[in-house]
């Protein structure tokens, strides 16, 4: 059972649990030494058979997890996400955590994940990332080097700080109508966190917008001409 204080304003749709699923098939993730494909679908069975009974409960307690969607879990990239839904039977206790960081080393679109996903995104976290792997020396593994090491291919950086097209996300999340939370993760080996998470907060603050009240041809509408045309005329 959840605390009391868990619930807010006492209204269930507001409980939402995110965090990571686990994954059987996390150490296949670079198929080498080759498995077969008997293996990889063992792993989602494994995740189902270990998960359906953690969303009964969710079920009756009116709770939905957000997975997050991340590499060595068992979703984290599209088509690991689509089997991961597939696994459980698309049950709307189940759903995810967008984080743009984990698509943008991986060299995914995090805007279109949110489209294709648009009606499982159930928490948001704002945390970036930087690509830097032009130099033909490095790649997306990290090369077992240091967070903050410049020879690194990628790196967690403060929000607003690297690769994550935040204004194109935040107009897709007003898109797909997500009213969730936007929370803060911050990660960034290379700055004072007492400085960038303040910092990362206001630029999220001051980037995200709210969508329009009305459709944007609106005002184009003979409705509209002639409101505005009554409005603008003297009084007689």
């Amino acid at each position: 059972m959840l605390a009391p204080t868990a619930w807010g304003d006492g209204d269930p749709e507001g409980v939402r649990v995110r965090g990571f699923t686990g994954s059987a098939a996390w150490k296949y993730v670079a198929m080498f030494p080759p498995v077969s494909q008997g293996l990889i679908d063992a792993a989602y069975q494994d995740f189902a058979d270990r998960w359906n009974p953690i969303l009964d409960v969710f079920d009756q307690e009116g709770v939905r997890f957000a997975h997050e969607v991340h590499p060595s879990e068992i979703a984290y990239d599209h088509y690991t996400t689509e089997r991961a839904l597939e696994a459980i039977g698309h049950r709307p206790a189940f759903g995810l955590n967008w984080d743009p960081s984990h698509f943008i080393w991986q060299g995914l679109d995090p805007v279109m994940f949110l489209w294709d996903f648009r009606d499982r995104i159930y928490h948001v976290d704002c945390k970036d990332a930087r690509l830097r792997i032009g130099n033909g020396r490095r790649g997306v593994l990290g090369s077992h080097l240091p967070w903050a090491d410049p020879r690194r291919g990628w790196d967690f950086v403060s929000t607003g700080h690297g690769d994550v097209p935040w204004e194109d996300c935040f107009r897709m999340l007003n898109t797909i109508g997500y009213a969730g939370p936007l929370s803060i993760e911050w990660e960034d080996a290379g700055m004072d966190r007492l400085v960038g998470a303040a910092e990362a907060r206001g630029f999220v603050a001051d980037s995200v917008f709210d969508p329009p009240l009305l459709p944007f041809d609106a005002a184009f509408s003979s409705e509209s001409r002639s409101g505005s045309a009554r409005s603008a005329a003297p009084d007689a």
